[in-house]
């Protein structure tokens, strides 16, 4: 499978009317990658699927697989395999019926068909089940029986959309694992989209973060993690998001309702600036920026603090040996290498 499923984006540009859903979006993805599509609802990323799947055309701009030019080229002629939210099963068809489907209407030899969907299911654990209808099936055995349908055809790029958002939070978790293995196993190259980050974290060996129709950042998920290249992709990173308050810059320190706190950019000269801090990278300490603990929020392993820091809403995550009660007032404090600085006009990572 390798060198299979190189995929090219260059300058796609997507008008409906008046209202661009795409504006000139750019990326490459590499063969046997596990990419991700992130972004919040309406920002651009199941176009971005559906123009490469080829059910939707873009109104300028070209894509390309494996360096061919596919931007006219019809749906059923990209080999590309698509998973759904809805899974789009055949009711009336056996689970067998469903997967064996695309091999049936590629015209294959009976027995070819039978030894290669017996395979994929056997790869998504649902052997046992290639006689009942989709009916019968579990939300997480729907899901396998797509994805065997998709492993079926030998696809060189899978385009997964939203596949697991019907499932509950545990199946979603088991199921999340299982995909990774498989798309491990086969050696294919996975293009996903979801809104949900902790999903992309976890999955992604690259993503593209989508907002309002372009690609602020491209890179590793601990890359676009730890530095994040504008105020949004900061707020819609992590969990809870980074904090984000407005802030004098001053030879190197910011001050914050009063407080100092050193950052890791040596530069002289004063600014405003917006400081991003992670709830994680806050710490309680003796002495810092005065902070009142409004509520707290108990997630088990650790607790999140909703502060109130001179007017402005802060969130701490701690572990259990450190929590101060409701109504206390606090000092926090960050080391210099956790404090992010972001231009408030153009919205840029400093």
């Amino acid at each position: 499978m390798t060198g299979r499923g190189q995929v090219r984006f260059e300058d796609i540009v997507k008008m409906h009317g008046e209202f661009s859903a795409l504006k000139g979006v750019s990326f490459d993805i590499e063969p046997g990658e596990f990419f991700a599509l992130l972004g919040p609802s309406g920002s651009g990323k199941s176009t971005t699927l559906r123009i490469l799947a080829g059910l939707d055309a873009p109104t300028s701009g070209r894509v390309f697989i494996d360096g061919r030019d596919i931007t006219a080229t019809d749906a059923r002629d990209r080999d590309i395999a698509m998973v759904f939210q809805s899974y789009a099963l055949y009711p009336h068809m056996s689970v067998y019926e469903n997967i064996a489907f695309p091999l049936e209407m590629a015209k294959l030899p009976v027995a070819e068909i039978d030894v290669a969907v017996k395979d994929a299911a056997r790869k998504v654990k649902i052997e046992h089940l290639l006689d009942r209808k989709p009916g019968q099936l579990s939300g997480g055995q729907q899901q396998r029986c797509a994805l065997a349908r998709a492993i079926v055809r030998k696809a060189r790029l899978f385009l997964l959309d939203e596949p697991l958002s019907n499932l509950d939070a545990k199946l979603r978790m088991e199921t999340r694992a299982e995909l990774k293995k498989l798309q491990r196993s086969l050696g294919v190259t996975a293009v996903y989209v979801t809104h949900d980050q902790e999903e992309a974290m976890t999955l992604a060996d690259r993503m593209a973060v989508f907002m309002a129709g372009e690609i602020q950042q491209v890179g590793r998920p601990a890359e676009i993690f730890a530095k994040p290249n504008s105020i949004d992709v900061a707020a819609f990173i992590g969990s809870p998001p980074m904090n984000l308050l407005a802030a004098l810059f001053a030879d190197g320190d910011v001050l914050i309702a009063g407080h100092r706190l050193k950052t890791a950019l040596q530069a002289a000269g004063e600014r405003d600036v917006v400081v991003g801090i992670r709830p994680g990278a806050l710490r309680i300490a003796p002495d810092g920026l005065k902070a009142r603990v409004e509520l707290i929020e108990d997630l088990g392993d650790t607790k999140v603090l909703d502060l109130d820091c001179a007017g402005t809403a802060m969130r701490i995550r701690v572990g259990d040996e450190s929590v101060p009660p409701e109504g206390a007032v606090i000092s926090i404090t960050a080391r210099a290498q956790d404090i992010h600085l972001f231009d408030p006009t153009t919205r840029r990572r400093l």
